[in-house]
């Protein structure tokens, strides 16, 4: 049998019963919740076959760390996802589009970035092994389900990786806000991996010098920055206009 491990929230749960029932093995429950969110879940898993144990707030709470479980968790299957690049662009049938994020540390910030990739299409996102968050029960209940269908691979050198990334011809554009060029006067089309970094402090040096291009988000209100998944959001989403093509069918 494959490995497992909790996950917890009613989004996480849901989208993980929605699809990939299979993958559920069991629901923990709190049995003080009556309300019709609670009820809907339960009826959810029922239809899927997935079995619900009926469990006390001091149970979820141990599973999950004390974490704000909103009285449900769910065991599941570690799922199989590419855990290489080249295993993920060799399997293509359109051009790459990458999300590489250099030093996120907020769990809830990598959640979202997974949620937003998924969302445009994404074929994977890199991150470096050290200076990152790295995949957690956090991370999968922020992500709604988007860490189970979007393959998240850490690597041991970032810059490496990107030189290797250029070696297949693919484009590099480092989201800076010192940016030359406005990003929506950019040229976002064919094979790209768009890098962005922390709030606040960016990318680190090696990784905006191995950049092809530095892009900037144009501001125009009082707000001097935007959340990374914020960012995230608009970079992609303006990548995709260009490129014209369909993103993936929904699941």
């Amino acid at each position: 049998m494959s490995e497992s491990r909790v996950i917890y929230g009613f989004h996480a749960v849901t989208s993980h019963l929605r699809s990939a029932p299979d993958g559920v093995r069991e629901i923990y429950f709190d049995a003080a919740r009556k309300d019709v969110r609670g009820a809907d879940l339960l009826e959810l898993a029922k239809t899927r076959n997935v079995r619900v144990m009926s469990v006390d707030t001091r149970r979820l709470d141990g599973m999950t760390g004390n974490a704000s479980h909103q009285g449900v968790a769910a065991s599941v299957a570690e799922v199989k996802l590419a855990t290489h690049i080249d295993d993920v662009l060799e399997a293509l049938t359109e051009p790459a589009l990458l999300l590489i994020l250099d030093g996120i540390t907020d769990p809830h910030n990598l959640g979202a970035c997974l949620r937003v990739a998924d969302a445009m299409g994404v074929h994977a996102v890199i991150a470096p092994k050290d200076r990152a968050v790295g995949l957690n029960a956090t991370v999968s209940k922020v992500a709604s389900g988007a860490a189970e269908t979007v393959p998240y691979i850490p690597v041991t050198n970032l810059a490496r990786t990107m030189r290797d990334l250029k070696e297949r011809e693919i484009w590099i554009t480092g989201m800076d806000e010192h940016g030359a060029t406005d990003l929506f006067a950019a040229k976002l089309d064919g094979a790209r991996a768009l890098v962005l970094g922390a709030e606040g402090e960016g990318m680190r040096r090696l990784t905006r010098e191995n950049c092809d291009e530095l892009v900037r988000i144009p501001m125009l209100g009082r707000v001097e920055s935007l959340n990374v998944s914020v960012s995230a959001g608009i970079c992609l989403s303006e990548t995709r206009r260009q490129r014209g093509v369909a993103v993936k069918p929904a699941r």
